[in-house]
């Protein structure tokens, strides 16, 4: 068979030809397509560019901001326990030309100090909308029914970026009564469709710029030079530059408008390369993942089972009929312990992930007995595969 997969497919002879040779010809062709079948390798599946990697400086910055949310049904910050909240309505207050006496004690329950978050997507311009969170940082039971406050949003180089305002929508309901009480989802976060207001673009050079570069969302020098090769098939030599296993220089050419260019190189179809052998365990839950590039040496697997079971029963001591004793209550316990056979699975070598989870399964390893079985088989070289515990 390692012969056979050598057979070269040769060039469509010319009609005359083909004639002569048809009944030569035909048993060969099929039997080459059966052998070409047997042992090509699987296409891998081929995805988007934009699926792969995205454009450097072309990306989202994160805002927050602090603010008040008011007329809560009784439901808002304990002024007590959060004197932030009260400092807060004072300095408001005042900038709207509202000086309270001094000494002042502020008892409100229909306010609450909330820090809002939003995303500003690349590009947006000023007057565009935003969608916002909006969560309790006191200890108000609820945001139901309240009103977001104008909250500059900031950014982390501190300049404003958005103004947010409006009426909360949250997506549960609570009830007391009584001492009794009840509660559906989450009251203490909220969110407003359109609550910001973008007041500041964020200034991008990208289509502006003669070169640009593309990052891939995880580094692969097999990978990054696919795509380069897919870039330079479609749009001519010298169009990308690996720079290393996750930059790759784009130098557009002259005949597409930038945002042109950047349309069709986003769905370019790239077959990325095979990723790395890896396992990911989680200790606390037991779960266990692997990927299909996951492959055994020749080992062998031996699994069993010790059960301990502990009974305890009541007993009553009881003196007898002329005794002066008391009766006392013991406890008697029963210790069983069981061990079922083990079990002993060859895995061949080279074996692919459907053959380890056949194998793992066929001697009744648990998730939490992988953890165990699949270290052991890392630590004896065994498994060819990063195994990765989080």
């Amino acid at each position: 068979m390692a012969q056979l997969s050598h057979i070269k497919v040769l060039p469509t002879p010319s009609p005359r030809l083909g004639q002569i040779v048809k009944g030569i010809m035909l048993p060969c062709l099929l039997l080459a397509s059966t052998v070409l079948s047997i042992t090509t390798a699987p296409v891998a599946h081929a995805e988007r560019l934009k699926d792969l990697a995205s454009i450097q400086g072309v990306r989202s910055n994160q805002l927050i901001g602090y603010g008040l949310v008011v007329g809560l049904d009784g439901t808002g910050d304990q002024t007590v326990q959060t004197p932030f909240t009260v400092q807060s309505i004072i300095s408001m207050m005042q900038q709207m030309g509202v000086n309270l006496p001094t000494g002042t004690s502020l008892q409100l329950k229909n306010v609450a100090a909330v820090i809002v978050t939003s995303s500003l997507p690349a590009f947006a311009q000023p007057g565009q909308t935003l969608d916002i969170t909006v969560s309790s940082m006191g200890n108000a039971k609820s945001l139901r029914g309240g009103t977001l406050l104008m909250t500059p949003l900031k950014g982390a180089d501190g300049q404003v970026y958005a103004m947010a305002q409006g009426s909360l929508v949250v997506g549960g309901v609570g009830a007391s009564a009584n001492g009794s009480q009840t509660q559906v989802n989450h009251l203490s976060v909220g969110r407003i469709t359109a609550g910001a207001t973008v007041e500041r673009a964020v200034p991008s050079n990208v289509t502006q710029n003669n070169t640009f570069n593309l990052e891939l969302k995880d580094s692969d020098f097999s990978t990054a030079s696919l795509v380069v090769d897919a870039v330079n098939r479609q749009f001519g030599q010298n169009t990308a530059l690996a720079q290393n296993a996750r930059v790759i220089q784009i130098n557009p050419p002259a005949s597409y408008s930038r945002v042109a260019f950047l349309a069709a190189l986003e769905s370019l179809n790239v077959a990325p390369a095979a990723s790395y052998a890896k396992v990911i365990v989680n200790a606390r839950t037991g779960s266990v993942v692997m990927n299909q590039t996951v492959t055994l040496e020749s080992c062998a697997v031996s699994h069993g089972n010790l059960t301990v079971t502990i009974n305890t029963d009541p007993v009553i001591s009881q003196p007898g009929a002329l005794a002066s004793g008391q009766t006392v209550a013991t406890a008697r316990s029963e210790i069983d312990i069981k061990k079922d056979p083990g079990q002993v699975v060859k895995l061949d070598s080279g074996a692919n992930l459907s053959d380890v989870v056949k194998a793992l399964n066929a001697i009744g390893a648990t998730p939490q007995d992988l953890l165990a079985i699949l270290q052991a088989m890392k630590a004896a070289g065994s498994l060819r595969a990063e195994l990765e515990v989080i």
